[in-house]
């Protein structure tokens, strides 16, 4: 697909999708509206099998929400812009696909907030990190409360969004924001390579392994079993199941379809 404040770029089996709203990928309306449709396409793709979000711009990953937006804006205004907000947030959360993060530079607001809907997050070791909403009297609105809880725990997701101060790489994956801090110039190589080590693994399996903890998290204990307990019984019916027996007996490779 063709996106305006987006850059799709194919890397062999993963997708790159990157914000590209020069100068400093302030999220407008186009382009939170372009997000889900992209995370859909990628999912329906067949030549797709992992989903990486990235920033075009070296400097700057996302500065958040255009704050141009709110100037007038009215309540009925803010629902419709929330409305979009978390429609883009159940389609990420509902992703068959794997989905990474691969972040550089200043990542603050609405832009960093996808994030925390990725199942893998690289930084470089110069980015810079925060959720400065409290400063305008708002909240984060891209799922930023509820996914901050379960990433970081109740106490540190209240302190990041009280204070709203900026954090640096090391800082934000030792509070569980990003899993991995690598050299800037390294960044793009070691997400790539990620993607296509998942890339190698049987798809089906990765989509439920994502379902069940994604999805599965929010869930009653039973009901969570119950969602697994599906999960595996639809997995037992796959050719890759029935490879991944032949092929742990034979003592070979697997060959995933």
């Amino acid at each position: 697909m063709t996106c305006q404040f987006l850059n799709i770029d194919a890397q062999g089996p993963a997708a790159w999708i990157e914000y590209n709203n020069p100068p400093r990928n302030a999220i407008n309306w186009e382009m939170l509206e372009e997000l889900p449709r992209a995370i859909r396409s990628c999912n329906g793709d067949p030549s797709v099998r992992v989903i990486v979000i990235a920033s075009s711009l070296d400097k700057y990953f996302s500065v958040g929400a255009d704050l141009s937006l709110f100037d007038g804006i009215d309540q009925d205004g803010m629902r419709r812009w929330m409305e979009h907000c978390h429609q883009l947030v159940r389609d990420m959360r509902q992703s068959s696909k794997p989905i990474l993060a691969s972040i550089a530079g200043v990542a603050v607001g609405a832009g960093f907030e996808v994030t925390f809907h990725c199942d893998v997050r690289f930084a470089a070791d110069t980015t810079r990190f925060g959720q400065p909403e409290i400063n305008i009297g708002l909240l984060p609105g891209v799922g930023a409360t509820q996914a901050l809880a379960r990433l970081m725990g109740r106490t540190r997701a209240i302190r990041f969004l009280y204070e709203g101060t900026l954090i640096d790489a090391e800082e934000a994956r030792e509070a569980g924001l990003v899993d991995f801090v690598v050299p800037a110039s390294r960044l793009r190589e070691e997400g790539q390579a990620y993607a296509e080590m998942l890339a190698g693994k049987p798809k089906e399996a990765l989509a439920a392994i994502r379902k069940t903890i994604t999805l599965g998290g929010g869930l009653p204990f039973d009901a969570g079993l119950r969602l697994e307990l599906d999960a595996e019984v639809e997995l037992a019916g796959t050719e890759n199941f029935k490879e991944g027996i032949s092929a742990f007996r034979a003592k070979r490779e697997p060959s995933w379809i």
